[in-house]
């Protein structure tokens, strides 16, 4: 590390102080948020960040008038045009293009060269490097392109809380790209399972997800059959799976403590017997329903008797999965951690999980709740989040007004923070708490990609502190006013209050 660096982070390091380590939660009550700092809320939280066109927006037409006008078109996607950048770089990408039984069949053609390769080893031939490859030149051009379109939103998109809303609801139902064919299926996933229904019916992203191939491989429901059935291709007889069913309730629906027990695990699981991929080659809904895979016999959930239906047996079970008031509860309280604090007020998750339980579950009524909440707008709310590293890394971009130009770097730069892009192993997904994020390992990271960034944008101190606003504290500026001109960029986007959102 050069000399300049090592200055930098240790300028940064004081900067920050012990804040960055102290213990999360909410700031003591104050005043009112003034009209500028409620407009700066709305951008940090329901969106990624204020853009230099932000803050030039919020001086020409006033902080209330844009606040007005920006909460009704986020919760109104479709009005606003999307930039023809955007669009023609979303168009460029093939694997937005292509079916779930294309996507399958690109990772069965990889699979096929992996095994012909490994073949040639075992015989004591030298395989080809191109079969060696082949799953991942398959595989991880697709994973990359996925990435892409997501960062590309996220940075670009006017929508700014559909994307923030997208990243929570896919956490939510989260797959693990990196088992066997989920990778080549994450973008469709995304696509299709995920973001029509963010502001849509709960219901139908559960049926979504539950439906899509990329969550039936990743939690093993693909596998689960009837006890003693033989899967197809299998060379032996297997039997039930629980790994779907039990996150079902866990994580997506009623929560760990949702009153549900061991038994209901397994019957949820037989219920849910004969969901899994059609594996045709070129078959565009990978979804199938085998009616000879499934438990067709009685079986007893939530405490009450479930007859054999077939298929229809799991559709009534995400009917009252979907409906049951613990997973109101369950999804407000998350929903208030991502969005206000990481221990949400009791009166605001009351108020949602209300709201989803009156409206059905419609996700635009639930987020408008949040919105008009009086604790989303409190002092005690203002900055009490901590930025994950995907949130730091497109806050960063937006404030620099950068571009898109290479994503590759800026993948790996969340690869190094702990949270690629579709990396979440576990079904959890990420955490969204300060807690998991917050350590002196990550300042000096934050610091360094600042560092880079700054470099790269060229952008003043002047210009950055005029787009951030109010957000940047008093004693902050006047710590940076000391510093080296050439250093106060990065230290800007280094400081605990650009770390907070």
């Amino acid at each position: 590390m050069n000399k300049n660096r090592r200055l930098l982070l240790s300028s940064a390091a004081a900067l920050a102080g012990t804040t960055l380590l102290a213990r999360p939660g909410l700031a003591a009550p104050g005043p009112a948020l003034s009209a500028d700092e409620r407009a700066l809320h709305a951008l940090n939280r329901l969106g990624y960040g204020p853009r230099p066109a932000d803050a030039a927006a919020i001086a020409e037409q006033g902080a209330e008038k844009w606040l007005e006008r920006f909460l009704t078109e986020q919760l109104e996607p479709r009005r606003l045009a999307q930039p023809a950048a955007l669009t023609e770089r979303l168009a460029g990408l093939e694997v937005l293009k292509l079916s779930q039984g294309e996507l399958l069949g690109r990772y069965r053609e990889a699979t096929r060269a992996a095994r012909e390769a490994r073949r040639e080893q075992a015989k004591g031939e030298a395989p080809s490097m191109d079969a060696l490859n082949a799953v991942r030149e398959q595989v991880r051009p697709l994973v990359q392109q996925a990435a892409t379109a997501r960062l590309a939103r996220a940075l670009q998109s006017p929508a700014q809380l559909e994307e923030v809303l997208a990243e929570f609801w896919f956490n939510h139902f989260n797959v693990f790209a990196g088992k066997n064919a989920v990778g080549v299926l994450i973008a469709d996933y995304e696509q299709h399972a995920i973001r029509p229904h963010v502001l849509g019916r709960f219901r139908d992203m559960l049926g979504a997800t539950a439906r899509h191939p990329a969550m039936l491989i990743y939690l093993d429901n693909a596998q689960s059959v009837a006890a003693g059935t033989a899967r197809p291709g299998a060379e032996r007889r297997s039997g039930l799976n629980e790994n779907y069913a039990r996150e079902l309730m866990e994580l997506h629906t009623l929560g760990v403590d949702g009153g549900y027990t061991q038994r209901d695990v397994t019957e949820l699981a037989r219920m849910l017997t004969g969901w899994g991929v059609d594996q045709r080659q070129g078959a565009g809904d990978a979804f199938e329903f085998n009616a000879r895979r499934h438990d067709n016999g009685g079986k007893t959930w939530l405490g009450q008797p479930v007859a054999g239906a077939g298929m229809s047996e799991g559709v009534r079970a995400l009917d009252v999965l979907a409906a049951h008031p613990a997973t109101a509860r369950h999804l407000a309280r998350k929903f208030a951690q991502a969005f206000v604090a990481d221990e949400p007020p009791a009166p605001l998750v009351d108020k949602l999980a209300d709201n989803f339980r009156a409206t059905g579950g419609d996700l635009r009524e639930f987020t408008r709740t949040l919105i008009r909440a009086d604790e989303f707008w409190s002092r005690s709310a203002w900055q009490a989040k901590f930025k994950t590293p995907y949130q730091y890394l497109l806050s960063s971009m937006r404030a620099l007004d950068l571009p898109l130009a290479n994503p590759q770097p800026l993948q790996q730069a969340l690869v190094q923070a702990g949270q690629p892009l579709y990396g979440a192993v576990t079904p959890d997904g990420y955490k969204n708490t300060a807690a998991a994020w917050r350590n002196p390992e990550a300042l000096t990271q934050r610091v360094q990609l600042a560092t880079t960034l700054g470099q790269r944008s060229g952008v003043t101190p002047d210009r950055l502190g005029t787009t951030l606003g109010a957000s940047v504290s008093a004693p902050t500026r006047r710590t940076l006013a000391t510093e080296p001109a050439g250093q106060q960029v990065a230290l800007l986007l280094a400081s605990p209050d650009f770390m907070k959102r």
